[in-house]
C-alpha cells in the first residue's frame, strides 16, 4: 500500500527546504538539471539566477520543468549511517521575471543576506515555478523502516 500524503503535508517539507534539483530542457531537446536554491511564497516556488544563465535562456524557450526537493534523513545518536534522503518531485510552469517584479522578500530570501542593489537587481533574475499536477515523493510521512519497502515508501498527492 502506498503511503498516505497529502498536499498539505507535502508544502510542509518543501517549504522546510532549500535545495532542489531543477530540470529542464535545452533549446536541441537535451534534458539538463542544476541544483538550486529556493525559496517558498504561496505555494510558488521561486528561484534566483544570472539573467545571461543557462537556466534562465533555456527555461525563456521551453518553461515546462521538473523540481526534485531532497529531505536529508538521519538516525539520531547514529549519524555515521547513511539514510538516502526523502524525494519530493513535481512538473511545474515557469516564468522569468527581472528580481524588481517580485516583491521584495523573495530576492532577499533566495540571495541569504546579500544587499538587493540596483547593480544586482541588473544581474539576477527570478524563476517562479508553479507546480502543476501530483507531488510524487518518496520516504514522506514514512518511518526510516518503512523506506526500505518502495511500495509502501512512494506516495501521491494533488498540487
Amino acid at each position: 500500500m502506498p503511503a498516505n500524503v497529502t498536499s498539505d503535508e507535502v508544502w510542509r517539507e518543501v517549504s522546510k527546504g532549500y535545495f532542489a534539483v531543477l530540470g529542464f530542457v535545452t533549446p536541441r531537446g537535451e534534458a539538463r538539471t542544476a541544483g538550486i536554491v529556493y525559496a517558498v511564497r504561496d505555494r510558488e516556488v521561486y528561484i534566483a539566477t544570472g539573467r545571461d544563465s543557462w537556466k534562465a535562456r533555456h527555461i525563456a524557450r521551453n518553461p515546462r520543468v521538473s523540481l526534485t526537493v531532497t529531505i536529508p534523513k538521519r538516525i539520531p545518536f547514529l549519524p555515521w549511517l547513511k539514510i538516502p534522503p526523502a524525494t519530493i518531485s513535481f512538473q511545474g510552469e515557469a516564468s522569468i521575471y527581472d528580481a524588481g517584479e517580485v516583491p521584495p522578500e523573495i530576492p532577499r530570501a533566495l540571495l541569504r543576506g546579500l544587499e538587493v542593489t540596483p547593480e544586482l537587481q541588473k544581474e539576477v533574475c527570478v524563476i517562479r515555478i508553479r507546480p502543476a499536477g501530483k507531488f510524487v515523493t518518496y520516504g514522506v510521512g514514512v518511518s526510516l523502516p518503512t523506506m526500505r519497502k518502495p511500495e509502501a515508501a512512494r506516495g501521491r498527492a494533488p498540487v
